[in-house]
């Protein structure tokens, strides 16, 4: 089991000319990003627990040195279609500030890119759809070369409810194995 350790002490975001460090990851064919400070490890797939009754987008949970994680699969959350595991396939391990309590947990994605240093000029705010149309999980948006990559708002990407949800999952688990069978992930 390999494990990436970012520590957020060392890789510091210190303004030098307003330049902040953001991890960058493919989620649904999109090209997604969050601020280094909030991510605390990158992680290998490994084996989850599917907890019943909890949202689509919950893949479970996983035990991480003791503790129960739980495990969101960013692009069913984002895009309403599951994660396809390949060997690319992480888990991006961050915390999430909910009331005075934080709640760490774990975001599926496709595969971890790189960490990009974007400028405080290149970063726009995030679009307005109109009321319908939810956008509070978008920080900003960064403007790499004419490209644009969505700044995730971890605090955003689940609700105050959905967090609640998370808690009591950490507490009152009822498993059931998932253990990614390893020949089955596709080689992309």
């Amino acid at each position: 089991m390999t494990q990436e350790i970012i520590d957020s002490r060392q890789s510091s975001t210190v303004s030098v000319n307003n330049v902040t460090q953001y991890l960058t990851f493919l989620c649904a064919g999109e090209r997604l990003a969050v601020e280094i400070l909030d991510v605390k490890e990158l992680l290998e797939v490994m084996t989850m627990t599917r907890v019943p009754m909890t949202p689509p987008f919950i893949r479970g949970v996983m035990n991480l040195r003791g503790s129960v994680v739980p495990i969101v699969d960013l692009s069913a959350r984002l895009a309403g279609k599951p994660c396809t595991l390949t060997k690319r396939s992480s888990i991006v391990l961050v915390e999430v500030v909910q009331g005075e309590h934080t709640q760490v947990l774990g975001m599926l994605v496709d595969e971890v890119s790189e960490i990009l240093e974007i400028d405080e000029e290149h970063i726009q705010p995030p679009p307005s759809f109109g009321a319908n149309i939810r956008t509070d999980f978008i920080r900003a948006m960064g403007n790499i070369d004419g490209e644009f990559i969505i700044l995730l708002a971890i605090d955003k990407v689940l609700s105050v409810e959905e967090l609640s949800s998370l808690e009591n999952i950490t507490n009152h688990t009822s498993p059931i194995n998932y253990q990614p069978d390893l020949n089955k992930i596709s080689d992309s």
